[in-house]
C-alpha cells in the first residue's frame, strides 16, 4: 500500500458526508431561527421551551465552523501533506468540540436540556436535535482518521514532518 493511501480513501466519503450532515444542520437552525426571531414559537414544526434559542445559536455556530472544516478538510485531501494536516487537524478540532457544547457533552447541555425539559417540540426542531448528534458523531470519526497518521505513515501524513 502507497504512503498514506489508507486514511486518503475513507477521508473522501466522510468529508462528503459530513458535508451534507452540515448543510443540512444549517438549513434547519436557520429555518428555526427565523421563526423564532419571528415570534412563531407555536409553529406546528418548530415548537420549544425557553433553551430553544440557545440550542439554535449554537447550532448555527456548529454548522458554520463544522462547514469550514469540511472545506479545510477537502483541501488537505487534495494536497495531503503535513501542512494541510495542520490546519485541517486544527479546524476539526474546533468543529467537534463547538458541535459538543451543543450537543451538551460539554456540561451545558443544550440538546439534552432541550429534551429534558420537554414541552411541544416540533418535527424539524427534533430533527435538529438528531443532526447535532450525527454531525458530532461524524466530525469525531472525521478527527480521529486525521490523526491516523501518528500510529502508523500507512494511515496518512506523519506529524514528524
Amino acid at each position: 500500500m502507497a504512503y498514506g493511501r489508507g486514511g486518503r480513501r475513507l477521508m473522501g466519503p466522510l468529508l462528503a458526508v459530513n458535508s451534507v450532515v452540515y448543510m443540512i444542520l444549517l438549513g434547519l437552525a436557520g429555518w428555526s431561527l427565523d421563526k423564532y426571531i419571528d415570534g412563531q414559537q407555536n409553529h406546528p414544526h418548530l415548537g420549544g421551551n425557553p433553551s430553544t434559542i440557545f440550542l439554535l445559536v449554537y447550532a448555527l455556530i456548529a454548522g458554520v465552523i463544522g462547514a469550514c472544516s469540511v472545506f479545510l478538510g477537502f483541501a488537505h485531501l487534495r494536497v495531503w501533506n503535513n501542512v494541510s494536516l495542520a490546519s485541517a487537524a486544527t479546524s476539526a478540532t474546533i468543529a467537534v468540540a463547538v458541535t459538543a457544547l451543543a450537543f451538551g457533552s460539554m456540561g451545558y447541555r443544550l440538546v439534552c436540556k432541550q429534551i429534558t425539559m420537554g414541552g411541544h417540540r416540533g418535527k424539524r426542531l427534533q430533527t435538529l436535535e438528531a443532526f447535532i448528534a450525527i454531525s458530532g458523531v461524524s466530525q469525531l470519526l472525521y478527527l480521529l482518521l486525521l490523526h491516523a497518521g501518528i500510529f502508523s505513515s500507512r494511515y496518512g501524513p506523519a506529524y514528524n514532518g
